[in-house]
């Protein structure tokens, strides 16, 4: 196995975006794409770790650079300023996403008839946007995401799509896990929602733990959500030259 990566830039308007790809050398032929969309703390190592990870597994990992820049704000106040002005304007959103989306689909290690989406908080909001948008994505993935809809016209959801959530999650709170279920019932889509007991936010990232904003790392809620995405995407890829984890 030889993983490589490299930084992608793509334009959103006039705005530069640097994503980062990774894939295995070894495959000639172009792979199932996964994209990864990051937490708050921008396109961090965790994200390019999850990249890496999709690399290993046979596909192609490309992590979307959704502030655009690189930006990467340290503290909780740099980060809720990046992301709340994207979080309340969803369109503005979607099209950063949609930006990057295209960026991955025209590489040439990608095969754009097979891509799925990822996502980790403000992430896992991200990918569910993509879902609704009706982008051609054949798998959405959100781990402890932000699950309010926007108000922007309704599209049919194409992708399958496996919410993981932290049932003790104060960013996603119970009548949010509620509502997003009625959503996606009412889309009539390939759904399926994993609510993990005594789990709190940011459950996959190792290291967190901050009681204030509710941010625990939960090793057993990791491995079972990974598990749970790892068989999706072999659902919905096959064995599209994919190695086993």
């Amino acid at each position: 196995m030889t993983i490589t990566t490299r930084p992608i830039e793509y334009k959103d308007g006039d705005l530069t975006c640097i994503g980062y790809l990774a894939w295995d050398e070894s495959y000639a032929d172009p792979k199932p794409c996964v994209l990864v969309n990051h937490a708050w703390g921008g396109l961090d190592t965790f994200a390019q770790d999850k990249a890496i990870q999709m690399a290993a597994l046979g596909y192609v990992g490309f992590c979307l650079d959704n502030y655009g820049n690189g930006e990467q704000p340290e503290t909780t106040e740099d980060k809720m300023e990046r992301m709340t002005p994207l979080k309340e304007d969803r369109a503005k959103l979607l099209k950063r996403l949609k930006a990057g989306y295209d960026a991955a689909a025209a590489l040439k290690e990608v095969d754009e008839k097979a891509m799925a989406a990822i996502g980790f908080c403000f992430g896992g909001l991200c990918t569910l946007d993509m879902a609704r948008a009706g982008l051609d994505l054949k798998a959405a993935i959100s781990f402890h995401g932000l699950l309010d809809a926007p108000d922007l016209p309704k599209n049919k959801i194409k992708s399958k799509v496996l919410i993981a959530h932290g049932w003790d999650d104060p960013m996603a709170p119970p009548e949010d896990v509620v509502s997003i279920g009625k959503e996606m019932a009412e889309a009539g889509c390939d759904w399926q929602l994993h609510a993990y007991g005594n789990t709190s936010h940011a459950f996959t990232v190792p290291g967190a733990d901050n009681d204030e904003l509710g941010l625990q790392f939960n090793p057993d809620s990791e491995r079972r959500s990974i598990m749970a995405a790892q068989d999706l995407l072999a659902d919905v890829f096959g064995n599209h030259g994919v190695k086993s984890a």
